[in-house]
């Protein structure tokens, strides 16, 4: 049975709906039994996930953005007999365009209904969140702050927020332990992605792939006013390894622990405050619907 999970506010907008009917004709034209599930307030995709996937056979779907997605692992019960996929409506879709899932809604639903899924990662925290494309602290976070605190809807919210953010952040301390290493640093952002990039298209993790077996770890140490510019022109075309005061690595966990009064965490674009930031890879386990090479 294949589990369609959307909100109600986002079919709203009639291309959403649009794109619903779309999906819809593809699964009809496959032969494929579905429903649809309109959900109506937070926790309800991570509910509905819990309890289709303590069976078998199902395959649930995320028909919205990077925050549904993360909702709907979090609810995940049996990972070894249910499989998951993506019809994009978000803002960013960050996994996405890690993944390869065409926005338009039809190509997207052809990929679940005539493909098979496969083996990804996905990120395991400490506290027992889940995330599935990156997780953070420092600057990504007032980044998302800026962001949800407008009215502008937009993909282009996280691109000026990153700037108001780079304008007024202050870097601060923090000590991060990976590969039997423990390094002080005082900066920007230490996070990790299983995806490429956050934020509607910031690349902070160019070299990171959904299926490789590693998360791409990424600590930015101070960089001055004037140097910010050359570094912000380096992240948005990817090359953000370039900048001299970035530390990337891959690794298969790692633990990044604030010295200052620093304690909030984002995991695909949601914040959380007092969880820490101790996460492993989880190499494999997820079966998910993405196009075939």
């Amino acid at each position: 049975m294949y589990h369609i999970i959307v909100n109600e506010d986002n079919l709203k907008k009639k291309k959403n709906r649009k794109k619903l009917a779309a999906t819809e004709k593809v699964f009809k034209e496959a032969g494929l039994e579905y429903t649809i599930h309109r959900t109506n307030r937070r926790g309800m995709p991570a509910e509905i996930c819990s309890e289709v996937t303590s069976g078998k056979g199902n395959t649930i779907i995320a028909m919205g953005g990077d925050g549904t997605l993360h909702e709907i692992l979090n609810g995940f019960i049996d990972f070894e007999n249910n499989s998951m996929g993506l019809i994009p409506l978000g803002t960013g879709n960050d996994f996405a365009a890690a993944a390869g899932i065409p926005l338009k809604a039809k190509k997207a639903a052809e990929i679940i209904a005539y493909g098979r899924a496969k083996p990804i990662d996905f990120l395991q925290l400490s506290s027992g969140l889940r995330s599935l494309n990156a997780v953070g602290t420092g600057i990504d976070v007032d980044v998302l702050k800026i962001a949800y605190s407008g009215k502008n809807h937009a993909k282009s919210k996280y691109l000026r927020a990153l700037i108001k953010a780079l304008i007024r952040f202050k870097s601060y301390r923090y000590k991060v332990v990976y590969d039997g290493k423990e390094e002080e640093h005082y900066g920007l952002i230490g996070a990790a992605g299983n995806g490429r990039q956050f934020g509607g298209g910031i690349k902070c993790f160019p070299d990171a792939k959904i299926d490789d077996g590693y998360l791409d770890l990424l600590v930015v140490d101070f960089i001055s006013k004037i140097k910010i510019i050359g570094a912000f022109l380096k992240l948005m075309r990817g090359k953000i390894n370039k900048i001299k005061q970035v530390t990337a690595v891959k690794t298969k966990s790692f633990k990044i622990i604030p010295l200052d009064d620093n304690c909030t965490i984002q995991a695909d674009g949601e914040l959380y405050d007092n969880v820490p930031l101790e996460v492993e890879l989880v190499e494999g386990k997820l079966n998910f619907f993405i196009p075939s090479v």
